[in-house]
Parts: C-alpha cells; sequence; structure tokens
C-alpha cells in the first residue's frame, strides 16, 4: 500500500465519517492554492483530496481497507498523484470547507409538505362578541385516491431511473487549473428524484394530488377581532406525491354594525335627545347584545356626555369578562319653535334670569366626538 490515506488526514483508522470530513475541512482551508501557492503545499492539498475520495466513500474505503487502492486505475497513480477522475472526492465538499455548506446528496424524495391556505370568513358583531360554530367550503388539493399518492397508474409503480441508477444525480468531470474536478447535478431524466413514473395516474397526472371541495366546520371563540385568524393544522394544500398537508388559516372580518361602533373590546354608539329631555332628565330603549335596555340620561345631561354600561361589550379573547357599552349624547337644540313653544322658552328663561347671557369664555377645546363630526363635515 504506497500512501496511508488515513495518515495524510491526520485520523485514526476507525474514524467515523464525521471525524474523516471535519479533518478534510480543515486541511483544505490550511493548504488549498488560493490560500498557499506554494508548489510543495499543492502536492500536499491533491494528497488529502485524494485521502478523502477514498475514505469518504464507502466501497473505495473497504477496497483500501484489503489491501487495494481504488485510485490505482483511474491513471492518477497512488494516492498522491494528482485528482484522477474522482479528484476532489466531489467539488461540493470543498466549497463546504470553505463556506461551511452541506449539499444534499442522494436522490430528493418525491413526498413534499404542501402549501398553507387562508380563507376569509365574514361575521356579525354578535358572533364576535360570543363566538359561534361556522360550516366553511374550501377548495384544496387533496390525497389522489386513485394512486393513494403514489403518482403511478393502478398496477404500476415508480422504476429506478436508469441514468443515475437512483441516485438522483449526475456527475461531471472537467478540468481546471487545479486538475480534474468532479462536478455534481441533479439528474435530467429524473429531475433529481432517482425514480421516474412510466405510466402516470390517470387522474392526477402523476402529482399524486387532485383538487376538492371540502366543507369544514371552525370554531370561532368569543372576541375575535378584523384580522384575527384562526390556524386549522393540516387542513390545507396536501403536498406533491401525496405529503403531508399543510395549515389553513381562516382570517376573520367582522361586518358593521347599524348601531354600535367596535374599538378593542368596548362599543360604542350616540344616543341624541332633545334639550327638554336633557334638563329633565329620560329613559332611552337600546337594543344591546344581550337584549333590551333603558339607558338612564339623568336630568341635566350635557351634549359631549357619555353613560357606560358596564360588561355590555364584547367578550375579551384572553382571559375573562367583557368591556363595556359606552353611550354618548347628543343633545339636539331645536332650530324651529311656533309662537307658543316660544313664548313659553321666552318665560322660562326670564325665570331663570337667562334673557341676556353673556356666556362663559374659555380656550376652545372640542370632545372626540364633535372632532370627528367636524372632520366628517369638512371644518
Amino acid at each position: 500500500m504506497a500512501t496511508d490515506y488515513y495518515a495524510v488526514l491526520g485520523v485514526r483508522r476507525d474514524a467515523s465519517q464525521d471525524e474523516i470530513k471535519k479533518a478534510f475541512r480543515r486541511l483544505a482551508r490550511e493548504l488549498h492554492p488560493d490560500v498557499n501557492p506554494d508548489p510543495k503545499t499543492q502536492e500536499r492539498f491533491k494528497e488529502i483530496n485524494a485521502a478523502y475520495e477514498v475514505l469518504s466513500d464507502p466501497q473505495k474505503k473497504q477496497v483500501y481497507d484489503l489491501g487495494g487502492d481504488p485510485l490505482s486505475t483511474s491513471g492518477a497513480g497512488g494516492g498522491a498523484g494528482g485528482f484522477g477522475a474522482g479528484g476532489f472526492g466531489n467539488f461540493s465538499d470543498i466549497m463546504d470547507a470553505f463556506f461551511g455548506t452541506a449539499s444534499q446528496r442522494g436522490p430528493r424524495s418525491r413526498t413534499r409538505r404542501g402549501q398553507d391556505a387562508m380563507i376569509r370568513l365574514e361575521i356579525d358583531l354578535n358572533e364576535a362578541a360570543f363566538g359561534t360554530t361556522k360550516d366553511i367550503q374550501v377548495d384544496t388539493a387533496v390525497v389522489c385516491t386513485t394512486c393513494s399518492g403514489e403518482g403511478a397508474a393502478p398496477g404500476t409503480s415508480a422504476q429506478t431511473c436508469d441514468m443515475c441508477r437512483g441516485r438522483g444525480e449526475v456527475s461531471q468531470v472537467t478540468r481546471s487549473f487545479l486538475g480534474q474536478v468532479m462536478t455534481s447535478r441533479p439528474c435530467p431524466q429524473c429531475q433529481g428524484f432517482g425514480t421516474v413514473v412510466p405510466t402516470p395516474c390517470p387522474e392526477c397526472a402523476g402529482d399524486g394530488r387532485v383538487r376538492s371541495r371540502r366543507t369544514l366546520t371552525v370554531k370561532i371563540p368569543a372576541g375575535v377581532d378584523n384580522g384575527t385568524r384562526i390556524q386549522l393544522a393540516g387542513e390545507g394544500e396536501v403536498g406533491p406525491g401525496g405529503g403531508p398537508a399543510g395549515d389553513l388559516y381562516v382570517e376573520i372580518h367582522e361586518l358593521p354594525h347599524p348601531v354600535f361602533q367596535r374599538r378593542g373590546d368596548d362599543l360604542h354608539c350616540t344616543v341624541t335627545i332633545p334639550m327638554t329631555a336633557a334638563a329633565l332628565g329620560t329613559k332611552c330603549p337600546l337594543e344591546t347584545l344581550d337584549g333590551l335596555e333603558e339607558v338612564d340620561v339623568r336630568p341635566g345631561t350635557q351634549s359631549g356626555q357619555s353613560i357606560p354600561l358596564h360588561g355590555r361589550g364584547v367578550t375579551h379573547l384572553r382571559g375573562g369578562g367583557r368591556g363595556d357599552l359606552i353611550v354618548h349624547v347628543e343633545v339636539q337644540t331645536p332650530s324651529k319653535l311656533d309662537p307658543e313653544q316660544e313664548r313659553l322658552l321666552r318665560e322660562l328663561a326670564k325665570l331663570r334670569g337667562e334673557e341676556r347671557p353673556t356666556g362663559q369664555f374659555q380656550p376652545g377645546q372640542q370632545g372626540l366626538f364633535s372632532r370627528l363630526k367636524d372632520a366628517f363635515n369638512g371644518r
């Protein structure tokens, strides 16, 4: 045995493949001609590549351990005599040594995970507040029942590719300034799968999946809001080759309510009452999410004041309890009075000493609803 390949890489004869690869990477970084152009170093670099080519290949390693030299028939002589037909072992290992990236070896699987899918679901405020259950229809890829995801027609099966012999890749030897370099690429005949399907399934055309409409039941938790996404694991697209399905995401879209405006878990609405009701007080019926309730407007209520109804809002999505229902009061001043109404108001103003009020001036300040109203009116 002309060359001790184990000694060249500095590993024991019982070294594992991982130890052999690590030793090769370390030496390749030190001895690569681009790093160290010394002629002696280049010869040493060829030696470690020849050693790695033998020791990283189980078949060549077995021949070597039995006393033979698998490189002796490649035209490269002994272990240090150049790169030969398999010179670099595998060019990707050189790239791996310098950049730390491991190339994928062997055929790739026809079975892959499917993509996630998303569907938009519209619900009303009451359903969002208390939760509900909905039946939805989805169009996704499912496993082909004709071939059970195999892709081959019934009674047939995938065959080993005769070009790459099941490896999924083919090798090519080219010459460079370093000598002969072996590069690998996916097999063009089987696209890297290592097998071919001579007779594809007529139902799925060899993909192992078909599109189908399904009905799913979705549980909507109480407290969801616009944009909330509910994940249904494994209900998305089935992958190629009948691979595991992705997830289905149901995105919630809450429809506008004719009375209530939602802000977080609180609900807001506005009640407009005449000035007499604001002065004397009144009770206004309001249809809440919990049924009909009376809003107690106390005497002397001013426009812009709010009346909270605690616990009448939306259920908190995380944690117990509910938000509040806030009723904003808007006092309406009559714009037209008949003679009798005007007489009565003047008499009231006289009784209250408000015939010629001077008013109370203070720095300008508007409430939130007043600012919103002015913005909509273009003021």
